[in-house]
């Protein structure tokens, strides 16, 4: 079957033409980073060139990036690297973050997070702590007040963690305006290889605990053979960003999905609309149809659409960011993530908006003729 449109980018955008044209030159050289004769030096001066330019696309110290396996790694070795006996988590983060929470901060009908709530748990305990806040959440796109949650930490001696994966591309990142310790990045998210992600570190001299050790790569932080091909992509991709703007061009896509979708089905709500959100994601809920169903059909029209976070092995079940945001279950049950990506056309839009509005139509609820776009 002939994929219509991708519109499921949080979960992972394609490579980038730029990535894969410099992964298949990799690909034809011999070369370990750490080997020191003529082809590792080439291999290791390619990683260290990647280095740079993933640290620029945040503005980071080239020396505090730590090239991982992905955002999940990334998410790990910050939150047990930095070696803190309690762990505060808002209540959307990513799985990877909340599997080592030991607080959890409610957030509003928004899905932001309750600074009130953060400072009272910080203030309960005198036990050392991380604090991680997501920059934007991947499910509705909402995007996290980091700056105020790093203040109000930081004055409590609290260490700050951010998983921006869902950041670069989507809006601009800058680890300086946000004041956190850690900002973790995943390559397949803007374009790179999946397999490979970073954490960088505000301090390049912080001393990280790792918990992979043997050969010592990484400055001791990170062992094992780097992937240099995802590596160099990741900077590739990262480069590409800073050269090509596309926010405008996603959010403008997005603003007539959402506008278009509510007027020709009324009964159909927009999650967190009024939120600060990425300008490529919609959490879009259609009440009466299940998430699944919308998914399904969808697909069968060669549409890639989501149902909450795609990094569960292909299971769709309640959604832990909808519930913390305390959305009725009838709502949170029936809704969609629709994502785009810097490629996204306006037809692919008009192609999901139609198959999306037939389904509701099929299922009983009341569909307007489709408005026309100016």
């Amino acid at each position: 079957m002939t994929v219509s449109a991708y519109l499921d980018h949080n979960a992972g955008s394609p490579a980038r033409p730029e990535v894969v044209a410099v992964v298949a030159d990799i690909l034809r050289e011999a070369g370990n980073p750490s080997s020191v004769h003529a082809a590792g030096r080439a291999a290791r001066a390619r990683l260290e060139a990647a280095r740079t330019s993933v640290a620029g696309l945040v503005g980071a110290p080239a020396g505090g990036i730590i090239f991982t396996s992905g955002g999940t790694e990334a998410n790990a070795l910050a939150l047990k690297g930095c070696e803190r006996p309690r762990m505060v988590a808002s209540a959307v983060e990513h799985p990877s973050v909340l599997a080592y929470a030991t607080d959890i901060v409610p957030v509003d009908q928004d899905g932001i997070v309750d600074l009130a709530a953060l400072e009272r748990l910080l203030a309960e305990s005198d036990q050392s702590a991380i604090v991680s806040v997501m920059l934007a959440n991947n499910e509705t796109g909402v995007i996290q007040p980091v700056a105020e949650v790093a203040r109000l930490a930081h004055r409590l001696g609290a260490l700050v963690h951010c998983d921006a994966a869902q950041g670069p591309g989507r809006l601009v990142v800058s680890m300086s305006d946000l004041d956190v310790d850690f900002l973790t990045l995943s390559a397949h998210k803007m374009g790179g290889l999946p397999g490979c992600g970073a954490l960088a570190l505000k301090n390049p001299d912080f001393p990280m605990a790792p918990f992979l050790l043997g050969g010592g790569q990484e400055r001791r932080r990170r062992s094992g053979s780097e992937n240099l091909p995802g590596i160099v992509g990741f900077g590739v991709a990262a480069d590409d960003i800073l050269r090509k703007d596309t926010i405008l061009e996603m959010s403008d896509l997005r603003d007539h999905l959402e506008s278009q979708a509510l007027a020709r089905v009324p009964a159909a709500r927009v999650v967190a609309q009024a939120a600060l959100r990425l300008c490529n994601t919609t959490c879009l809920a259609l009440p009466g149809v299940a998430a699944q169903l919308q998914v399904a059909a969808m697909d069968l029209a060669g549409l890639m659409v989501s149902a909450g976070s795609a990094c569960s092995s292909g299971k769709v079940g309640e959604s832990h960011v909808l519930k913390a945001m305390g959305l009725a279950p009838e709502w949170a049950g029936s809704a969609i993530r629709v994502s785009l990506g810097p490629d996204t056309t306006k037809n692919e839009i008009e192609l999901f908006l139609n198959a999306w509005t037939d389904l509701a139509g099929r299922k009983g609820l009341d569909v307007k003729q489709a408005a026309q776009a100016a």
